[in-house]
């Protein structure tokens, strides 16, 4: 169980973690290296397509490739929501005191988030493959989270979208497999966002004894929605164009294929109970949960 110190307390101590481990990725980050020959996007058993009759029939080059479309895939969903989330954070702090530390944090948060866009931009441009910008629905439905996301909302979808990066970019970044580029946006984005998920964790802690049911309803409804969509869209239907299948036929087998299915579980693992716990997960809402394969 997370423990809830002091908000300003728990503000300070993250504001001093800022100062001793941020890191500036365009110069930490040796961006002019050379990519290695042979290694991989993504750990291969995390690639969606993973043991299906369409992985076995590509080669292992092809599978590599499609690894590295992947890794570019899930960063621009997370560059996408963070854009989101930077918002929510500016909205929060605009109506607040910034004189204290808990706001002053939210505007570091801020600052990470904005190093972590522009990061995750630079390896996909890095990689050579397309921009796998979320499209049409996708893209209008974050439109419109950021504009009524608050509350119970913001700091639940926030903690869904960090801590399942967080968990594929944790095993990533040990895994020697994997590209060195990879590994290092890895290793950024595990230190920072360990803060913004404390600091997000204990707010809703704080809040959440405060709403009323109706609150707590439309809490849920939007963080299952926000879980679903991101879930969803973490693998981009035309990646699979990139090793010569048909994206239609790529996402079919990707959403039926049982180790992508574990792998969205086993990354929502820690954070379900937690959401549960504060009442945040169950209900009609839980549905969509299930259908997105991570509970």
């Amino acid at each position: 169980m997370t423990t809830v110190n002091d908000r300003e307390a728990t503000a300070d101590r993250l504001l001093r973690s800022s100062l001793d481990h941020s890191y500036e990725p365009s110069i930490d980050i040796d961006w002019e290296a050379p990519l290695v020959e042979g290694a991989w996007g993504i750990p291969q058993h995390r690639v969606s397509l993973y043991g299906t009759e369409l992985w076995e029939g590509l080669t292992e080059e092809q599978r590599r490739t499609l690894s590295v479309h992947e890794v570019a895939s899930i960063a621009r969903i997370g560059l996408w929501f963070e854009i989101i989330l930077m918002q929510m954070l500016l909205r929060y702090a605009y109506d607040r005191d910034p004189r204290r530390s808990h706001i002053q944090y939210a505007l570091t948060e801020i600052a990470d988030e904005c190093r972590h866009s522009i990061m995750f931009a630079r390896m996909t441009e890095r990689y050579g493959v397309p921009d796998y910008a979320p499209r049409g629905l996708t893209h209008e439905l974050g439109r419109l989270f950021k504009t009524i996301g608050h509350g119970p909302a913001m700091f639940a979808g926030t903690l869904f979208v960090e801590e399942i990066l967080d968990q594929l970019q944790r095993e990533a970044m040990r895994d020697e497999t994997v590209q060195p580029l990879t590994r290092a946006v890895n290793k950024i984005h595990v230190t920072e966002e360990a803060r913004h998920v404390r600091y997000a964790r204990e707010e809703l802690i704080r809040i959440m004894p405060q709403v009323n049911g109706a609150q707590r309803a439309l809490g849920r409804y939007l963080t299952s929605r926000i879980a679903f969509v991101v879930a969803r869209n973490l693998v981009h239907s035309d990646v699979y164009a990139s090793v010569g299948i048909d994206p239609k036929a790529g996402k079919a087998a990707a959403l039926a294929n049982p180790h992508h299915r574990e792998t969205l579980r086993w990354s929502a693992r820690k954070l379900v109970p937690f959401l549960r716990e504060q009442g945040l997960v169950g209900g009609p809402s839980e549905v969509l949960w299930r259908k997105a394969h991570l509970v």
